[in-house]
């Protein structure tokens, strides 16, 4: 068994600052590079050192063992300075009684209601399009999904002057997160114009959460939402109360920064690869004119929207929102052959073990159809979006749906074409980002009988 200072060293660290610099500018090369040198391999934060595990197998098994491996690091350190220590970011002793008490609120018997919430959100924004205009597509996506969480979380109990407050907060909180996991104290203090607007964002966005869920619990009324879910949640396994205002706080902060941001990039990241794509275009023309027939995606149309929900899958595969985690070491443990003390930051990137050629054929290529057999699939512990085992994300069957949905609704109704002067570029910050992406709105050929369908059923 070899000690910790065996693992191997990433090249080209920088006194003082480590590897800060290859993060910042090129962050997904530099994963990339990775493996080359070893299955596990150390990187410098400034004087922090983090193991990054580039193995799939080592990934997996980390991520099962979620009491050794707890989540912590560099960046939960920072995120919960954010979103509190809600059933996201809380630590082992703590996550399986808030797991428990947050399932009830994605029960599949809700996912009904909150897919109607969504088709509507969606429709909203298809119906504010106009055939020929030019759309920034991050910021729809944006606005798009802003409306999907506030619907499903607060139902109707967000007024709009909130809502457009809490979203531009949790643009700015999730646009300096990644930066400020590099700054070391005193830095993250200074009164920087940056620093500013991050505390005083995340100030309010937490006061406008604590405000709704102040009135609905003086309320006690269900609104069929993820907050009435939330609120009215017991412990199956213990006669105790159910979660307290700030559990309930910071785990609806941390789905509205999941919920929204990552959401808008997976749909951002889909609508650009399908124009980059015209086969895979038309066909997912050809199937949501079959199954919708001009109408906007429901719940119920779900089974028949495969190669819908196969772009939404190679798109996480592909461009993975979530693409860097940490967490740390709380016993002595061995991974890979190497000894890791207790303290020890680790880290693991889906970006990285999505794009490894030994797991994914042609793995730089947009290939929805690598997910149309279980034979062809690669195998389970090579596709992260999700992450694994007990703290894998709560929420991701409710993701699926509301990127199945709203992907299905915009290719019903409409064609984006890129400008050639805006064709995005991707950023790596907390989550994985198209930015500068400007596209034309095409209006698509109204299919023959889509007039005269029942909508019935149909939000």
């Amino acid at each position: 068994m070899k000690d910790f200072a065996s693992i191997p060293t990433a090249p080209r660290a920088l006194p003082l600052v480590g590897h800060v610099v290859p993060l910042l500018r090129d962050p997904l090369a530099f994963l990339n590079s990775l493996p080359a040198h070893g299955e596990l391999v150390r990187i410098r934060l400034g004087p922090l050192s983090v193991v990054v595990i580039c193995d799939p197998e080592l990934t997996r098994r980390a991520l099962l063992d979620d009491r050794v491996f707890d989540k912590g690091g560099p960046l939960y350190d920072r995120l919960r300075e954010v979103i509190g220590v809600g059933v996201v970011s809380c630590p082992h002793q703590a996550h399986r009684r808030l797991r428990r008490l947050s399932q009830p609120a994605f029960h599949q018997a809700r996912l009904p209601d909150y897919a109607r919430a969504m088709t509507a959100c969606v429709r909203e924004t298809t119906d504010s399009w106009s055939p020929g205009q030019i759309i920034d597509v991050p910021a729809e996506m944006m606005a798009t999904s802003s409306r999907i969480i506030t619907a499903t979380l607060f139902s109707d109990t967000l007024p709009s002057t909130a809502h457009g407050r809490l979203v531009d907060d949790v643009t700015t909180v999730v646009k300096s997160l990644y930066q400020r996991m590099f700054l070391i104290p005193p830095l993250d203090r200074l009164p920087t114009p940056g620093n500013r607007a991050h505390l005083a964002a995340r100030a309010r966005l937490h006061d406008t959460v604590e405000r709704v869920i102040a009135r609905r619990r003086a309320d006690g009324a269900d609104y069929g939402d993820l907050l009435s879910a939330l609120v009215a949640a017991h412990d199956p396994e213990d006669e105790g109360p159910g979660m307290t205002g700030a559990e309930i706080s910071d785990t609806i902060v941390s789905f509205i920064l999941a919920g929204i941001e990552s959401t808008a990039a997976t749909l951002s990241s889909a609508l650009d690869l399908l124009a980059r794509h015209p086969g895979v275009e038309q066909g997912v023309h050809a199937e949501v004119d079959a199954v919708l027939d001009g109408a906007p995606a429901t719940y119920a149309d779900l089974p028949r929207l495969a190669l819908t929900e196969r772009v939404i899958t190679e798109t996480l595969r592909l461009r993975p929102p979530g693409w860097f985690f940490t967490r740390v070491v709380t016993v002595d443990t061995h991974l890979g052959g190497y000894l890791l003390p207790a303290g020890t930051s680790v880290a693991y990137s889906p970006y990285l073990i999505h794009h490894r050629p030994d797991l994914h054929h042609d793995p730089e290529t947009f290939a929805p159809d690598r997910w149309a057999t279980t034979l062809a699939q690669p195998p389970r512990h090579a596709f992260l979006p999700f992450a694994a085992g007990a703290r894998k994300c709560i929420g991701d069957s409710f993701s699926m749906i509301e990127a199945t949905l709203a992907l299905a609704t915009i290719a019903s109704r409409w064609r984006l074409e890129h400008m050639s002067e805006h064709r995005g570029r991707l950023a790596a910050a907390v989550t994985l980002e198209l930015r500068d992406l400007h596209m034309r709105v095409r209006p698509r050929a109204a299919t023959p009988g889509a007039a005269a369908r029942s909508t019935e059923g149909r939000p």
